[in-house]
């Protein structure tokens, strides 16, 4: 089935002999007399392109088209134009049509032009479509949280969003810091825009320059074109700049520089650049004690926090975590393509009271593990990992080598009695080995 075309004409022998012509070329068509009925008809219909006279009984054609492009972007209009009204025509361009036809003269020109909107107007329809659902996928309304220390953050970037405010996130590792970032930027008026996120620890000095301003060819060895920097890729839309207390104390100086001026300098270049950047900086660090050690500037830091959120811990609301292990439980059995019915009340009742220092990403993990290594389908308690010592370690590192090594060591040794003799002919290693294991780990 092709597209369907609204036609609006007041001329109503007109705009039925088009109807036929569309209509024998296999497209779906309806027919308004004035501006008002073509916008009900926009309202109430999935509409791919609009042909509408430049002179409606209600409305101008020409603001008309504005009008249209508001409620559907996505639609592409073609302009109607009698003799003498082609200047309509082109302002109607300038407004958002596609193109425009006048009357009597182009008619050979109607269903070409006609196919080549259809076509376009379908391929935006597509990219409107993954547009929204990105947009819903990082809404306010997909935190997970009916804690009062969720709300009250979520509330905060709810009104922030709609500003072009700069805004600081405060909270531990884990938290959620990106994913609020995220969602102040799908609801902002820059969400047509980039979202572009940088890790200010994840570089060295002189790599994380380059990349958030870029660099001019020949800057320096391998520079063999110039490259755009992270704030050019994030130009009209907005850069999240996460461990923001990380950064070097020189680039904190070019970054004021892009708050107060919107300008920066590109690696070996001495042109200026202008960019129009929306800030949102995240750290875990207490900056204003990092003021007092010199490792960061108080200027810079006033001018990020004009607006501040602090982002609760998990252990500060504990309520949402039976909420957050569910949602992951049903997350990860799907990417897993299991079949779970919940989690056990004895593990629930495990994980309300584990102290969570790696907050909603540790829970995230162990939620993964435990889907992972269940034979049955609840979650119980026994998945936690615990070891014989009643210590739970950080569940971010279940899966790293060297923290299974050290606790087996450990638990080695206690069986043992601190033998280390007996507990490295155990352990089928040297003892100089076990020696050496036990000060990397610190376990003497």
């Amino acid at each position: 089935m092709k597209s369907t075309v609204l036609i609006i004409d007041d001329e109503t022998k007109l705009a039925g002999l088009m109807a036929r012509i569309i209509g024998l070329e296999g497209y779906h068509t309806l027919l308004a007399g004035s501006g008002k009925e073509g916008l009900r008809l926009l309202e109430r219909e999935h509409i791919q392109v609009v042909l509408s006279d430049i002179k409606l009984p209600d409305v101008s054609g020409v603001e008309l088209v504005k009008e249209l492009k508001e409620k559907k972007p996505y639609i592409e209009v073609i302009c109607l134009t009698a003799y003498g009204t082609i200047a309509d025509g082109v302002t109607a361009i300038k407004n958002g049509a596609f193109d425009y036809i006048t009357k009597g003269d182009d008619n050979e020109r109607i269903l070409p032009l006609l196919a080549k909107a259809a076509e376009k107007a379908e391929l935006q329809y597509k990219l409107y479509q993954l547009e929204n659902q990105l947009i819903s996928q990082h809404s306010f309304e997909g935190i997970i949280g009916q804690s009062r220390a969720i709300k009250n953050a979520i509330e905060l970037a709810r009104k922030v969003a709609v500003t072009d405010t700069t805004v600081l996130l405060l909270g531990e590792t884990g938290t959620g810091k990106e994913v609020f970032a995220r969602a102040i930027h799908y609801n902002s008026n820059r969400k047509q825009k980039n979202f572009v996120a940088v890790n200010c620890s994840a570089f060295s000095r002189e790599l994380l320059e380059s990349e958030l301003f870029g660099y001019k060819a020949g800057a320096f060895t391998n520079a063999l074109k110039d490259k755009k920097g992270l704030f050019e890729e994030a130009d009209g839309g907005t850069l999240f700049m996460d461990e923001i207390g990380e950064l070097p104390i020189d680039l904190q100086a070019k970054l004021l520089r892009v708050l107060e001026s919107g300008e920066f300098i590109k690696v070996g270049d001495t042109k200026t650049n202008k960019i129009n950047v929306r800030i949102i900086a995240a750290t875990n660090r207490h900056l204003q004690e990092e003021i007092q050690k010199g490792n960061f500037r108080e200027d810079l830091f006033y001018r990020l926090s004009v607006f501040h959120i602090s982002l609760p811990s998990l252990n500060d609301r504990r309520e949402d975590i039976p909420l957050l292990a569910d949602y992951y439980l049903k997350e990860y059995t799907a990417k897993m393509n299991r079949k779970m019915n919940g989690i056990d009340p004895t593990m629930m009742e495990q994980l309300e009271k584990y102290n969570w220092r790696g907050n909603i990403r540790e829970l995230k993990n162990l939620i993964e593990r435990a889907v992972i290594v269940a034979d049955d389908d609840i979650l119980k308690a026994d998945l936690l990992p615990v070891d014989l010592y009643g210590e739970q370690e950080s569940l971010l590192t279940v899966f790293d080598m060297a923290t299974m090594e050290k606790n087996h060591i450990r638990k080695i040794l206690k069986h043992t009695k601190g033998n280390k003799t007996e507990a490295a002919r155990l352990m089928n290693i040297g003892v100089t080995t076990l020696y050496r294991k036990i000060e990397e780990y610190h376990l003497g």
